[in-house]
């Protein structure tokens, strides 16, 4: 196995891994879901400084990747290397979790500086988790079917805690907060980030440290960025992430708008984003199945085309067919499910690519620019958002305009075809097939044989 590995995986250590990934779901699937929508029409921020605001984090958040993922690859201890930031890290996330989804009563220049203060300071320490919680995947296993186990139950928990949040957040917001959305929100944040502490406890218990880096291996962040720059199946990922996760995002963030202002349903929300949750945590359930019979690489682009005929498909829907939504929308989750355990293993192989090419690990790393990549799509779509409400006249709760209804529209359907088009393109390139990763960890399992007497 690459690196040194003694051990196999046991069925606890896989869910409890995967358990992790339904409380990282507590926080992102409310930001990526309601937060932009929290800030036009609860705390009373316009649609593009809400927008622009949203970017610039982003932006700047995703530059502290690298800088996290360095420090997770330097981190000793006797937990290991990326289970300490579980341990340390859960109840400091849920603090600053409640703060975001505070309204102070400050005027239009106040609420932007505490909501931009608030958010980065969110994503900054949800990263400080989730980046060394997404590299563990990476160093508990070198075997490529067992990371393809532990990637698939890390996002059907994901799947399952973004479903329970879409239905449960806006329930919990009326209750806790007696109706005003207002109290509502910080204690529903509470509600979540309690859960998700205990959540990450179990993970933290239930998993142990494998792949080891070469003993030799220099410590030199600019080494490990040099790699990486040099790494063409990791470049290609690094843009297929970016390109993902803008489409993804592009529709969660509408999902909201479109039930309010173009369905005139808004109550379906806490179905509708369930119904694709459930079909996306099937698809991943069956991605160790697939990927035993269709290559990684193949697989990837075949989806990525389902998913840009699926979500093109939702322009032609007419307002009053809700049935034919949630069929393309189910559709879709079946399709995407599978993307993210197939990009986290596929990021795993990379760094074994970059350990049998240049001698040197970097996971951490690895999973940290990828995390950048992500956090550059989420700011391109955000902006993308942004623009097109500016334009299109966006009036926060009040009839829209047929201009930003199409507007939403294109938002759901075009837009995020284009991109997951792209995505599919992409792979096209992309080198690390089955007969390839199993040349090059049959190469670093041999290099770590002792030599025989």
């Amino acid at each position: 196995m690459a690196g040194g590995v003694s051990g196999r995986l046991t069925r606890r250590e896989v869910v409890g891994y995967g358990l992790g990934d339904m409380g990282f779901n507590f926080y992102w699937t409310n930001i990526s879901t309601f937060l932009l929508i929290f800030y036009t029409d609860v705390f009373g921020i316009s649609a593009a400084a809400a927008a622009s605001m949203l970017f610039v984090v982003k932006i700047f958040n995703a530059f502290t990747d690298p800088l996290i993922g360095a420090a997770a690859d330097r981190t000793r201890t006797r937990w290991g290397k990326f289970r300490p930031f579980l341990l340390f890290g859960p109840l400091p996330l849920a603090a600053v979790g409640v703060l975001a989804f505070c309204t102070p009563d400050l005027g239009p220049t106040g609420k932007l500086i505490w909501a931009c203060g608030t958010y980065l300071l969110l994503m900054t320490t949800y990263t400080s988790v989730n980046l060394p919680y997404s590299a563990l995947s990476g160093v508990l296993s070198g075997d490529a079917r067992e990371r393809n186990a532990i990637n698939a139950s890390r996002f059907v928990a994901g799947f399952a805690g973004g479903t329970v949040v879409t239905a449960a957040s806006p329930r919990l917001v009326q209750w806790l907060g007696g109706g005003d959305p207002t109290l509502g929100w910080p204690l529903t944040m509470l509600f979540w980030g309690l859960a998700a502490a205990v959540i990450f406890a179990i993970s933290f218990s239930t998993t142990t440290e494998r792949v080891q880096p070469p003993q030799a291996q220099p410590a030199s962040i600019w080494q490990d960025l040099a790699d990486l720059r040099s790494n063409r199946p990791w470049i290609l990922l690094f843009f297929l992430a970016l390109i993902i996760m803008g489409s993804i995002t592009l529709r969660m963030t509408s999902t909201a708008y479109y039930f309010k202002y173009v369905v005139n349903r808004p109550e379906l929300l806490a179905s509708f984003m369930p119904a694709y949750l459930l079909a996306a945590a099937a698809g991943t359930a069956l991605t160790p199945l697939l990927t035993r019979f269709i290559d990684k690489r193949k697989l990837m682009i075949g989806l990525m085309l389902a998913s840009t005929l699926l979500s093109g498909a939702f322009l032609l829907v007419p307002s009053d067919n809700i049935t034919m939504m949630y069929a393309l929308q189910i559709g879709l989750g079946l399709a995407l499910g599978p993307k993210s355990p197939l990009s986290f293993a596929m990021l795993a192989d990379s760094a074994d690519y970059n350990e049998w090419r240049h001698g040197r690990r970097a996971t951490g790393m690895t999973f940290a620019a990828s995390s950048f990549a992500q956090k550059l799509g989420t700011a391109l779509a955000v902006a993308v958002i942004g623009a097109i409400f500016s334009a299109l006249g966006y009036v926060p709760n009040a009839a829209q305009s047929a201009d930003s209804q199409a507007g939403i529209v294109w938002l759901m359907s075009v837009i995020p075809a284009a991109f997951t088009l792209m995505a599919a393109g992409l792979m096209v390139f992309y080198t690390l097939d089955n007969p390839t990763m199993a040349r090059i960890q049959a190469d670093l399992a041999a290099r770590k044989r002792p030599p025989s007497p």
